[in-house]
Order: C-alpha cells, then sequence, then structure tokens
C-alpha cells in the first residue's frame, strides 16, 4: 500500500467523522427541542386540569368579586409561586433565557430574581 492512499483513507476518514459529528450536533438540538416542548406540554396539561378542578367548585362571594375558594387561597403570593415551581422543574425564569430548559445547572441570573 502507498503512503498516498493511506491519508487518502485517513482524510475520507476525517471527513466522514465530521459530517458524523455535526449529525450527531443537530440530533442533539432536535431533542434539548423535544424535551422542552414535552416539559411545556406537561406544565400546560396540569394547569389545565386545576382549571378543571376549580371550575367545578362552588364560587365564594367576595364584594364586587366572583372567586372559587381555591383562586382566593392563590391570589397571595400566586406569580412568585409559579416562577419558583418553574425554575425547580428545569426552566429559566430570568429575563436572558426565560422559557428555556436549563441544562448546565443553575443560572445566576434566575437565582438573583428569585432572591430579590
Amino acid at each position: 500500500m502507498d503512503k498516498r492512499d493511506v491519508f487518502v483513507q485517513i482524510e475520507q476518514m476525517e471527513e466522514q467523522m465530521g459530517a458524523i459529528y455535526s449529525e450527531l450536533g443537530l440530533m442533539k438540538k432536535q431533542i434539548i427541542e423535544l424535551l422542552e416542548e414535552n416539559k411545556r406540554l406537561s406544565i400546560e396539561n396540569q394547569q389545565l386540569r386545576k382549571l378543571l378542578k376549580k371550575d367545578a367548585e362552588p364560587p365564594v362571594e367576595v364584594p364586587h368579586i366572583h372567586v372559587t375558594a381555591a383562586q382566593a387561597k392563590e391570589l397571595t403570593g400566586e406569580g412568585y409561586d409559579n416562577l419558583a415551581r418553574l425554575y425547580h422543574e428545569g426552566f429559566h425564569i430570568c429575563n436572558v433565557y426565560y422559557g428555556h430548559l436549563r441544562t448546565e445547572g443553575d443560572c445566576l441570573f434566575c437565582l438573583s430574581f428569585l432572591n430579590k
């Protein structure tokens, strides 16, 4: 076997490995997108179940406002609780990456927002 043939073969293998590596990167992006979508849909499903449960409860009379008993309990701190829950479920709540899946661990922006 000639030295040139060996180098040609190595170059071909490098090209093939590069193509496989780029395909792997694309698949990784697709998997991340699918995981984010799955998590969003799971959260949406939970929220819809809560809404269905709340609709079944009788309304509580408050002057000029009609809310269910569960809604009256949740009015205080509901926004903060929802953001904290989203963060602990693995999503960003900071203005930089809001709604994206946290893949690298804790986010300093999110943590500083929660500590306010």
